[in-house]
């Protein structure tokens, strides 16, 4: 009888010290509270083996039809066109295939068309074991894009449901006005490996802007880090991480206008710089963009899984500078992943783990909301964070900084991404001054 007494104590101590160090409710509250309606986000990512895996190159050139009159072409960075045929009547067939499997289903595509004798062709997309994700855009020159027209958009055996692959159609037919000048039809848009380059050179113009190589990929492309240091003596730093999967465009042009607005001009700007350093790798993953793939990289992998065990040399080149800055006395305060998925959500480090310190992330979804009240964000906090896996899981497990991935939606309206990317930067700048 006593040792049941002297048990049922213990277990008493140990449920009040429990509910003592828990997470504050309020912060819990805060999360469940977000995720009424909408986008609920993909279940707990699998943990799968992030060793090199064989993958298919895809043929590069030029096929041509109709007496060598009309043609289609993937030779180009960000390219993906596996297969055409002609079906007759000015009717295509393209088939567009994954980089290997099995794989997450975000079946990218880029090719180029024209013909001597214009006129309006169809197109229809076909997909290895997977539907139409991304509704196409257009461009005749490559940089600038804009989506098709409905009316020139053919759904076939439409899906189910508002998100997800199931609601997405089987496949598309696109009616296309060709000419002499190729006409490139995309995914989405296309933010190859030189556009990025370009665009951080663009802001490195900048004084207190520097660029870096900190690494290369299995191809030997380099992985530039921005810094943003407008004082020398900051030690209190910024961890920003972007494209780890090539299709996640919404997430790289979120975090452009969020990278652009902490090097602006704003008196916001230049107080946080003064207080703060911000290094940025906008494009982790170099070789998949340029190759056109679906998801991986050259090694084969996705590299959001392999931050526990480092096989691929994109996520080896994050790992040691961390590394690196923290054992000269840097402090991370802030790390941010941004990607792209069916519609915007947010992926935080649950406060379970967290606690106190992890409140400011949840503070900083709250103050966005508020701001940009018209499209719901949804929060799904992370409630695993070993082994690692995950960018944000390693951030907070090895650095203790608060972490999230920042997901947008494949289809958020562009203006939008960029506003949205502002609000997240000087809203996160207030933040991290009043601590």
């Amino acid at each position: 009888m006593k040792t049941t007494l002297r048990l049922l104590a213990v277990l008493m101590l140990l449920l009040v010290y429990a509910c003592k160090n828990s997470a504050s409710p309020v912060y819990e509250t805060t999360a469940k509270n977000s995720t009424e309606k909408g986008y609920q986000g993909q279940k707990q990512s699998a943990i799968v083996p992030t060793v090199n895996k064989p993958v298919q190159k895809q043929w590069k050139g030029i096929w041509s039809f109709d007496d060598e009159t009309t043609f289609f072409s993937n030779d180009f960075d960000g390219a993906r066109l596996n297969g055409v045929s002609v079906d007759g009547n000015d009717h295509y067939t393209v088939w567009i295939t994954a980089e290997n499997t099995p794989i997450n289903v975000s079946p990218w595509y880029a090719f180029k068309v024209w013909t001597k004798n214009p006129r309006e062709i169809t197109v229809k997309l076909l997909y290895q074991d997977s539907r139409s994700r991304y509704f196409p855009k257009l461009s005749a020159d490559g940089i600038h894009f804009k989506p098709i027209d409905s009316t020139a958009y053919k759904a076939i055996n439409p899906g189910e449901g508002e998100f997800g692959i199931k609601a997405a159609p089987e496949s598309v037919e696109l009616t296309l006005s060709v000419t002499e000048n190729p006409l490139w039809v995309t995914a989405q848009e296309l933010y190859t490996s030189k556009r990025v380059k370009s665009w951080i050179d663009s802001l490195a113009t900048k004084p207190y802007v520097s660029i870096q190589e900190i690494g290369r990929s299995i191809e030997s492309r380099p992985i530039h880090l921005m810094e943003i240091d407008e004082v020398t003596s900051s030690k209190k730093a910024l961890m920003i991480i972007s494209r780890q999967h090539p299709p996640e465009v919404t997430g790289f042009i979120a975090m452009k206008s969020f990278m652009e607005t902490i090097s602006g001009e704003s008196e916001l700007a230049k107080k946080f710089r003064a207080e703060h350093t911000v290094f940025a790798v906008p494009l982790m993953n170099p070789d998949g963009v340029d190759n056109g793939h679906w998801r991986h990289s050259m090694g084969g992998i996705d590299l959001n899984r392999d931050w526990q065990n480092f096989n691929q040399p994109e996520t080896r080149s994050v790992r040691d500078f961390l590394k690196s800055k923290s054992a000269n006395g840097y402090e991370f305060v802030f790390g941010a992943d941004f990607h792209s998925t069916w519609d915007d959500i947010y992926y935080p480090v649950d406060t379970l783990f967290s606690g106190q310190k992890g409140k400011i992330v949840f503070d900083w979804i709250k103050k966005i909301s508020d701001r940009l009240p018209q499209k719901k964000t949804n929060v799904r906090p992370s409630k695993r964070i070993k082994p690692t896996m995950v960018s944000s899981a390693f951030f907070y497990v090895n650095y203790n900084m608060p972490a999230i991935v920042f997901e947008l939606g494949d289809d958020t309206p562009r203006p939008f991404l960029k506003e949205k990317g502002k609000v997240a930067a000087e809203e996160l700048m207030r933040l991290l001054l009043e601590e």
